[in-house]
């Protein structure tokens, strides 16, 4: 294989993503991060910024970022305005992940660290997928325990995400995080020499 092998990692709120995804990083395997990717894009002087400003206008912060909240409340039920949005931002996170991935052309492993990935179909850009997992009720206790969470906006979250059964269904490989840092790294470590053994076969 004459490319990266390409591992997306997802996983739901409270399930531990960060921490695994950092557990790559250790290991030195490249790890783009969706997250900081859109963070930039939003922030002052970022990509999607001026063009957000531009077609949602009063959604900008003094600073020339994107207020979050402002944009929330511009397309929040307005499905028009919504697509709108993604076909302004989605090119520019595509383009984001195609510059890694090039900059990235002669690592064997690459991971694609995408909290949505399944509900925006971005598994179809990676050659298998690792599902961070946990029990629902330490995945509550983690998310319930964030300065400033609610039950409500915990639950609000909850409903935008794919079920965590249906992740681990579709996973290629599963991490769990209930169990301590050691048996994370362990799976991570696994996941790894798989894909090594993958790439060799």
């Amino acid at each position: 294989m004459s490319r990266p092998f390409i591992l997306g990692l997802t996983g739901s709120i409270g399930m531990g993503k960060s921490a695994t995804a950092a557990m790559f990083r250790a290991r030195g395997v490249p790890v783009h991060d969706a997250d900081a990717c859109v963070h930039a894009l939003y922030g002052p002087g970022g990509a999607a910024a001026a063009a957000i400003g531009a077609a949602f206008p009063g959604t900008l912060s003094p600073d020339g970022a994107v207020d979050r909240a402002a944009l929330r409340d511009a397309v929040l039920g307005h499905s028009e305005r919504l697509r709108h949005l993604e076909s302004l931002v989605h090119p520019l996170v595509g383009a984001a992940r195609d510059a890694f991935l090039a900059a990235h052309a002669a690592a064997p492993l690459v991971v694609l660290d995408v909290p949505l990935l399944f509900e925006t179909g971005g598994e179809r850009h990676c050659d298998a997928v690792a599902v961070v997992t946990a029990p629902a009720a330490v995945q509550r206790t983690r998310v319930l325990s964030r300065p400033g969470m609610t039950e409500a906006a915990f639950a609000q979250i909850l409903a935008k995400q794919l079920p965590d059964a249906e992740k681990r269904r579709r996973a290629d490989y599963l991490i769990e995080t209930d169990r301590g840092f050691p048996h994370a790294e362990a799976q991570v470590d696994a996941v790894i020499a798989a894909v090594a053994a993958r790439r060799a076969g």
